[in-house]
């Protein structure tokens, strides 16, 4: 039991070793019970069937350690990467040890001697997992700067592991880590910052002014930098790269991606990942950086507006003058002349999330889409004749994300089989 006259750090230690109990499905008092060694009151030695009794407990209580131990070991594994870590419980009268080892140490310590970010996560894994349930069934988790004592690996894994809990729970979570930030999933990110008026402002625009040019950076830079560790990782780690112009492109294809796996019709043997360019014309530059990486050059994905053809055909004449099949073109996909990314998706579910996006016009963007041609000159052009300021690659970046989140919110409702096809034939040239 918790006492008063315990320090912070200790309670929050019996807290942990309470929750650890209850998530093992062990009471601490039995355990103990279990283990004491025998004590007369006249100091008497036991008898043989009291010794008898006492190793049979003993060994009653080493099953159940070992069993309690081999779950957590188990399901613990399921969300920690950092390493296969192994738990041993020990019960010495009335002491209770965890010794945790791992592949590469494989020497048993005890869990105070391990690191902290180690500690952190179990507590925070054991509390939660156990707490969220019944009372505290489907409650919304907040977090002020979680993982802080991890290291950048074990950060993503708690992402992962965030993933995982948001299935039953929601959860809400502040960082200036790259690391806990997606890169494929920005529609989720908010910026925090302070306005004008002193007050605090969150936002889903991650590209919205604030007070001064300094706050600007400070709170939109962790997002900065998780989009410069799709590069990083297409330099370091082994994945499939594809270079698109734009922020954009990213959120489109990473929806798509997503997508497909869920359905079956794709399956990467490495991660797929699609740094952006900041532009068709950065696409050369980027491209020149990745190719240390390996000999084979990544995939080029264009457009095929003017921008798009243009920068293709010097990208071909230069660079990849003898891998011109690693330059990929929207239209052959689309079949659609002058076509871009977001031709690739449904107009009608296009059209839908514009007039949600930008409510008030006199005529909703539904009732002018024409189909069969691209769509985002004619955004452009109902948006001019509606008096509404379109600033880019901004509202590109803001249409993408919202319409990113219409696809993958819809489930179990088809997408027409069409795009899919699109989608599909698509995957297979970048997996190619």
């Amino acid at each position: 039991m918790e006492r008063e006259d315990l320090g912070a750090k200790e309670q929050a230690k019996v807290r942990t070793l309470k929750v650890l109990f209850e998530f093992v499905g062990l009471k601490p008092e039995e355990i103990l019970e279990l283990g004491r060694e025998f004590k007369a009151p006249n100091g008497r030695a036991p008898n043989e069937d009291e010794i008898a009794a006492i190793a049979e407990k003993k060994k009653e209580r080493s099953i159940l350690l070992q069993a309690a131990s081999a779950k957590l070991t188990k399901e613990f594994r399921e969300w920690w990467k950092q390493g296969e870590y192994r738990f041993r419980f020990e019960a010495d009268g009335d002491h209770f040890r965890i010794w945790v080892s791992d592949d590469k140490r494989p020497e048993e310590v005890e869990l105070e001697g391990r690191s902290t970010g180690l500690q952190w996560f179990l507590s925070f894994y054991l509390v939660f997992l156990v707490e969220s349930r019944d009372a505290h069934e489907g409650a919304i988790l907040l977090l002020d700067e979680p993982g802080m004592s991890l290291h950048p690996l074990a950060q993503k894994d708690l992402s992962g592991f965030f993933d995982g809990l948001s299935e039953k729970n929601q959860i809400l979570y502040t960082t200036h880590s790259p690391f806990l930030i997606d890169p494929d999933r920005l529609d989720r990110a908010r910026k925090v910052y302070i306005s004008s008026d002193g007050t605090t402002r969150a936002t889903a625009d991650l590209r919205e002014a604030e007070t001064d040019e300094r706050s600007q950076k400070a709170s939109g830079y962790a997002v900065y930098a998780a989009l410069g560790l799709t590069v990083a990782e297409s330099l370091l780690l082994g994945c499939t790269t594809v270079i698109v112009e734009g922020l954009s492109d990213q959120m489109y294809l990473s929806g798509i991606k997503t997508i497909l796996i869920g359905m079956g019709k794709i399956t990467p043997t490495r991660e797929l990942v699609f740094p952006p360019a900041g532009g068709a014309k950065g696409v050369k530059v980027v491209a020149g950086i990745l190719s240390g990486r390996d000999e084979a050059l990544p995939i080029a994905l264009f457009d095929s507006d003017t921008a798009g053809r243009q920068a293709a055909q010097q990208l071909a004449s230069s660079l990849y003058a003898d891998a011109k099949d690693r330059i990929v073109a929207v239209e052959t996909f689309t079949g659609l002349k002058d076509s871009e990314i977001e031709d690739l998706i449904p107009a009608e579910l296009m059209a839908q999330v514009v007039d949600r996006w930008q409510r008030g016009p006199d005529h909703a963007f539904s009732d002018v889409l024409s189909a069969g041609k691209p769509i985002v000159p004619q955004i452009e052009a109902w948006a001019k004749s509606n008096k509404i300021e379109l600033i880019a690659p901004a509202w590109k970046v803001e249409l993408a994300k919202r319409v990113k989140q219409a696809m993958l919110a819809r489930n179990a409702k088809p997408l027409p089989e069409e795009y899919v096809k699109k989608w599909e034939e698509l995957f297979n040239k970048l997996l190619s």
